[in-house]
């Protein structure tokens, strides 16, 4: 579906609910959005239906955009498009479905080689991102081969709390394209506003502390601990 196409039915269809995702741990929902005979599917997590959290503030769909607003900042296309707007239930998120092959993931992704160059940018982004649930399931592949990432809540705090499946590129150069696209993101002083104003002053620096630190190290991180992991894995 052409892409403004599905911008417009985003922001300014119609939005029945089709039924809850099952296993979710916060309100999670496949709806319909629709305008006269054009419908796409999407996926809608209203912000009551947020689960409080001891280690992260409330606002759990601002993060999803958030993530949304960085890899379209990077030019990277790692997260489907995402906005805030209001549903059923009030506020949330609603980030267009992914028609994926559900029987990959990243663990088989990674068996093929040809996938690794979308596994890196991924790895990349994670880790500029702060992202503390980067599970397997998280990683969907698209009937073009395009893999997407998603459920992206859970990022963006200002410690460094990074958790994720992504550990194979450890001590691995990180190609230079991607380098080029974090130095970038952040050589200007400021993140996009985009991205800014979704987040709060200590979140912003810490996004460009860490995209800055992956530069200088030109590799990808290791996971000295062997705890930085999220459960379940899948």
């Amino acid at each position: 579906m052409d892409g403004a196409l599905v911008a417009t039915l985003l922001e300014h269809g119609d939005l029945d609910v089709v039924g809850r995702m099952p296993w979710s741990s916060n309100a999670t929902y496949l709806v319909e959005a629709r305008c006269g005979d054009d419908l796409t599917r999407a996926i809608y997590k209203p912000r009551r239906g947020e689960r409080s959290l001891w280690d992260f503030p409330s606002g759990l769909d601002h993060r999803e955009v958030a993530a949304y607003e960085l890899s379209e900042a990077l030019g990277w296309r790692l997260v489907p498009r995402t906005i805030l707007r209001d549903g059923p239930m009030g506020q949330g998120s609603l980030q267009v479905f992914v028609d994926a092959d559900f029987d990959q993931h990243y663990f088989t992704l990674y068996e093929d080689e040809a996938n690794h160059p979308q596994l890196q940018a991924m790895c990349a982004f994670d880790f500029a991102g702060n992202n503390t649930d980067r599970k397997s399931g998280h990683c969907l592949i698209d009937e073009d081969g395009h893999i997407f990432g998603i459920d992206h809540g859970l990022m963006f705090h200002h410690e460094f709390k990074l958790r994720t499946v992504i550990w194979e590129f450890g001590g691995e150069p990180v190609p230079d394209p991607l380098l080029d696209d974090l130095a970038a993101l952040v050589e200007p002083g400021e993140l996009p506003d985009r991205v800014a104003r979704l987040l709060d002053p200590f979140e912003r620096d810490a996004v460009r502390a860490r995209a800055a630190a992956l530069v200088r190290s030109g590799c990808f991180p290791i996971d000295e601990t062997g705890r930085r992991y999220p459960w379940p894995l899948v």
